[in-house]
């Protein structure tokens, strides 16, 4: 009675249905007005409760670097998104196959489909964390250099390290002498041009870089050199070179299927290594069409240096940029982590400073559409008023909807007064589609209220609309027409 009652209520709303075969009649309905589909197996049967790094385990943690420290609760799905919960590698491998499973399923339903896929379910969730430290350290120290060199503040792409002033500093500091840094800048070919920029810097991350091998850096509060992590162990890096198999197994799916992939955005704690982690696979598959797509969170007040930042990068590199826009589905939990553990909130302030940042990446990532056309961009929001603003862009700039570089994706259940005429009037657009048996999928819509503020708003507004429409209908005659 419990399944029957949720088929005929929250379960059909929001869920496609239980497995692949189930939710073709739904695809087939939806194609045939224009609409794609995103699919998600949304089974989320070990939800992280708690994860914790026991003391000594070599995390550096000054106040700077709190957000990248678990603690008791830690990766919870209260007020956000799931997040997979670790038992082994081998249930990494199971998530694998459910993934692959699933981007099958978008190869013979959807035209032009995508699969999503979450990395805390092909990696273990401590790894990433301690990996985005060791990222966020290495990016902290960059901007360090630059501030010495009176480039404080300046947008990411706008700063430029001197090379000699940058390597005399180096030598300064006791890291490396002049001679080595030479050396390291020769070997990494950096700073041929007499500057150095943060994405010369991060090359030296790589997926064949020893990351347990010792690099020194300063500590501006206590003046001593500290390594940039205590310790990578041999497993950690054997983690690593997992969780990139695992992302080449399922690109290589994807290309074969012609399906596209979207690694969904997650946790701020987890997201340097989720980002790093994905751009590596893009660079690698993304090289004649965008097959590997990166989420962006616009609620992120460093969303656009990290949007400019990757869209530079596969300029100088010559691979397609693919992305999806999302303002952000954590927020609570961010800034409930973020004053308990003592570190600056990540999100922007305010709703309509996130619209800004929404709409400033989203227009940075058309223009270069129209210049290079070697970007595409998924616009994932509810927003009326951001699709209205998509829209006149892409008019202005002379992007066509038969290009495909722009299209447009909302969650099924909700927004269908958005979804379906975009999809009528020739634009592609997709619904985020999960699907998975009935009690396994309670977690997903348990968050559909969590997640979406405004979704009672949204609600009335539909009800609304369909209301005037049975109206119409009933007095034209046609309630039951097509």
């Amino acid at each position: 009675m419990f399944e029957r009652l949720m088929k005929m209520t929250f379960y059909g709303q929001f869920v496609a249905g239980e497995d692949q075969e189930a939710i073709k009649p739904l695809l087939r309905r939806n194609q045939a007005f224009g609409v794609g589909a995103v699919l998600d197996y949304s089974v989320e049967e070990d939800l992280v409760k708690r994860l914790c790094i026991r003391d000594g385990s070599g995390l550096l943690l000054r106040q700077s670097e709190k957000q990248y420290r678990a603690q008791q609760g830690f990766g919870d799905h209260h007020g956000g998104a799931h997040t997979y919960f670790y038992a082994d590698e081998a249930k990494c491998d199971q998530h694998m196959e459910i993934f692959l499973r699933c981007i099958d399923a978008s190869s013979g339903s959807s035209e032009d489909g995508f699969s999503a896929i979450k990395l805390t379910a092909l990696a273990r969730p401590q790894f990433l964390v301690r990996f985005s430290e060791v990222l966020v350290k290495w990016r902290r120290f960059f901007n360090q250099m630059a501030a010495d060199q009176g480039q404080a503040g300046r947008a990411v792409l706008d700063t430029k390290l001197d090379v000699e002033k940058l390597q005399e500093a180096l030598a300064n500091l006791g890291i490396v002498s002049k001679a080595e840094s030479q050396q390291w800048f020769r070997g990494e070919n950096l700073g041929t041009s007499g500057t150095v920029d943060l994405l010369d810097w991060n090359r030296m991350f790589n997926s064949r870089t020893k990351l347990s091998r010792p690099l020194f850096i300063p500590n501006r509060k206590t003046g001593q050199l500290e390594p940039l992590l205590l310790r990578f162990s041999e497993e950690e890096d054997l983690q690593m070179k997992r969780v990139l198999q695992r992302m080449d197994v399922l690109a290589k799916r994807a290309m074969e299927k012609g399906v596209r992939l979207m690694v969904d955005a997650e946790q701020s704690y987890f997201q340097p290594a989720i980002s790093w982690l994905t751009v590596e696979t893009q660079r690698r598959f993304n090289g004649s069409q965008p097959i590997i797509y990166n989420t962006y969170q616009c609620y992120l007040k460093e969303a656009y240096n990290n949007v400019t930042g990757d869209v530079e990068l596969s300029r100088r590199e010559g691979w397609h940029f693919g992305t999806k826009l999302v303002r952000g589905a954590y927020m609570e939990q961010e800034r409930e982590r973020a004053a308990e553990m003592g570190y600056e909130d990540p999100i922007n302030p305010t709703y309509e400073k996130t619209n800004e940042m929404y709409h400033r990446c989203l227009d940075y990532v058309l223009e270069e559409i129209k210049c290079s056309r070697k970007a595409s961009v998924m616009v994932a929001s509810h927003n009326e008023d951001t699709v209205k603003f998509t829209l006149r862009r892409m008019m202005e700039l002379g992007i066509h909807p038969s290009d495909k570089k722009v299209c447009f994706g909302q969650l099924l259940g909700m927004c269908d007064q958005i979804t379906f005429p975009l999809g009528q009037a020739g634009f592609p657009v997709y619904k985020y589609v999960p699907y998975g048996p009935v009690n396994e999928v309670l977690p997903y819509l348990s968050r559909r209220a969590q997640e979406n503020r405004g979704f009672m708003q949204r609600a009335n507004r539909e009800r609304d609309l369909l209301w005037k429409e049975v109206k119409r209908r009933l007095l034209t005659g046609t309630l039951f027409s097509h």
